[in-house]
């Protein structure tokens, strides 16, 4: 018998969500919220269909996470995987907007939102996931890393100085604050840690 899935929500994660509820009103986080969690039943699907098992599910201020025993994936089983989450928001938005007739915007917004940022290149994102597959895939788990820890940087870089030159020229905003914070520890942390599995 397997043992059941763990599911956590850690103290930092309900501050951010009660705080964006006073903040933004909860019909906004229920819309995000619901993007999310149909992004994590797209990887959740294709794990199962491909036999991997899901030990936990974390939601914490980075978002949400799947722990997966994927070691009987192969590179490309674990890549269908990992860009099933973002296929699964780029259907959503579409399928919105196709029997919608533009009554959710906000919904066809969110997902195709959660669906760009997470094909981002800077791990822990799906899109850091998926070049450091590929590469690895192509040379070996060292070139993953290597394209990985570039990509992220120059990303990270890049993004944290446009939010530094938003925040700036509006004179400054909350919410924005953290994601900063957030792109230069990725543009820094790669390079502090050793290669992950």
């Amino acid at each position: 018998m397997s043992p059941p899935c763990r599911v956590q929500a850690t103290g930092g994660f309900v501050l951010l969500a009660v705080w964006f509820a006073l903040a933004c009103g909860w019909e906004p986080l229920a819309t995000i919220l619901g993007a999310a969690a149909l992004h994590e039943l797209g990887h959740w699907a294709v794990l199962r269909l491909l036999g991997a098992k899901v030990t936990g599910f974390r939601l914490s201020v980075l978002g949400a996470e799947l722990e997966t025993d994927s070691r009987r994936l192969s590179y490309g089983g674990e890549l269908a995987a990992v860009l099933a989450g973002p296929a699964a928001n780029l259907l959503a938005a579409l399928a919105l907007t196709a029997l919608g007739k533009g009554r959710w915007p906000a919904a066809v917004g969110a997902n195709l939102v959660l669906c760009i940022f997470n094909l981002l290149p800077i791990r822990p994102l799906d899109g850091g996931r998926a070049l450091y597959l590929l590469a690895a895939w192509a040379g070996g788990p060292g070139t993953g890393e290597t394209a990985v820890r570039w990509s992220g940087t120059v990303t990270a870089a890049v993004l944290a100085a446009a939010l530094g030159c938003v925040i700036w020229r509006t004179g400054g905003s909350l919410w924005l604050l953290p994601a900063l914070c957030a792109g230069v520890y990725w543009g820094v942390s790669p390079w502090c840690s050793g290669p992950r599995a």
